[in-house]
């Protein structure tokens, strides 16, 4: 399945004109990328491990601060799902195109390669499960279409700064947590906001459609822990839209992922993080609820790129200039099976 990579005809990041035409090119892409290279390893996992015994969790089991441990225990599982990727002979996953450091067009690149941590982390999955990383077919997902291209059949995996939440488990299953973040508030250098506080009033914040930012947001207006006149109705569909909209002073601050603010911070020197993270959140590779093959299959691949050391090296390619070598990020999370 050889494909001609497209090219994106960007160079750089950090002008709102280019800005804008990705938030675009998030909408209209469908990529097919199957030779997109992994900075981490790619070692092919043992055979023959157990599958181990249980159920995929359901949000009726779900508690905050618990919800990242639902997940099925890894193994060399065989059955429908795991059947028809190796049938069809690559993966879809459904990754983000524009941000930096996650999933992104590497303009340094011949192609316009989509690189990142994530993009890793799908080669590896792929290595694992079809004896070749490259059998990928990466589609673009906005940020508020992640659940529903598993739910409609379009993709298999999305592995794309996805946080594990009880109400997503309504929806989509999730792999153990590959990554550790939470919440923080981006705005320009010379604002007065300094974090998620009463600095905030009268300030109109920016988030994504359908993300953990917004429920954060909605939830502390309401309970009176964000100050009333606190305006959050700017939503868009793409994460990354936000940053426009503060480069154009739209909106006063952004609140998103930490690891993601870090990574826009990185792009535009005129923006920066105030305060700390609020909340503690993971990330996990989605898939359909009922493919439990799949699942344990992913968690297998997952236990193998954090012991071989390809979970080190991704981060250490693409987050630790952003995030730092000692953040609390800079470790994977341990993860603890249901």
């Amino acid at each position: 399945m050889r494909v001609r990579r497209l090219r994106s005809g960007l160079r750089g990041w950090g002008g709102v004109g280019a800005m804008a035409v990705v938030c675009v090119l998030a909408l209209a892409f469908v990529l097919v990328l199957p030779g997109t290279r992994s900075p981490g390893g790619r070692t092919p996992l043992a055979a023959g491990a157990r599958t181990t015994q249980g159920v995929q969790a359901k949000a009726g089991d779900c508690r905050d601060g618990d919800v990242q441990n639902l997940s099925l225990a890894p193994a060399d599982a065989e059955g429908p799902a795991v059947a028809a990727i190796r049938k069809r002979g690559y993966l879809r996953v459904g990754v983000d195109q524009n941000s930096y450091g996650w999933g992104y067009r590497n303009p340094n690149s011949a192609f316009d390669d989509l690189d990142g941590f994530d993009i890793a982390l799908a080669h590896q999955i792929a290595q694992d499960l079809l004896g070749d990383g490259d059998k990928v077919a990466f589609k673009a997902i906005p940020t508020n279409e992640r659940e529903k291209a598993v739910a409609d059949d379009r993709v298999d995996l999305v592995v794309r700064t996805m946080t594990i939440t009880c109400k997503r488990l309504e929806k989509v299953a999730f792999s153990a947590p590959y990554f550790l973040t939470g919440q923080q508030v981006l705005a320009p250098r010379t604002s007065s906001i300094t974090g998620y506080d009463k600095s905030l009033a009268g300030k109109k914040i920016c988030s994504a459609t359908g993300s953990t930012a917004y429920d954060h947001l909605a939830a502390d207006k309401k309970s009176g822990t964000l100050p009333g006149s606190t305006d959050i109705s700017t939503t868009v569909p793409n994460q990354l839209d936000c940053l426009v909209r503060l480069q154009l002073n739209e909106v006063d601050a952004v609140v998103t992922d930490g690891a993601l603010a870090a990574s826009q911070a990185a792009q535009d020197p005129a923006v920066e993080l105030k305060g700390g993270t609020f909340t503690k959140e993971y990330y996990g590779v989605a898939m359909k609820r009922g493919a439990d093959d799949l699942v344990r299959q992913v968690n297998r691949s997952l236990e193998n790129y954090r012991k071989d050391g390809g979970w080190k090296r991704a981060y250490d390619n693409w987050l630790s200039r952003t995030l730092g070598r000692d953040s609390e990020s800079a470790t994977p999370p341990t993860p603890d099976y249901r």
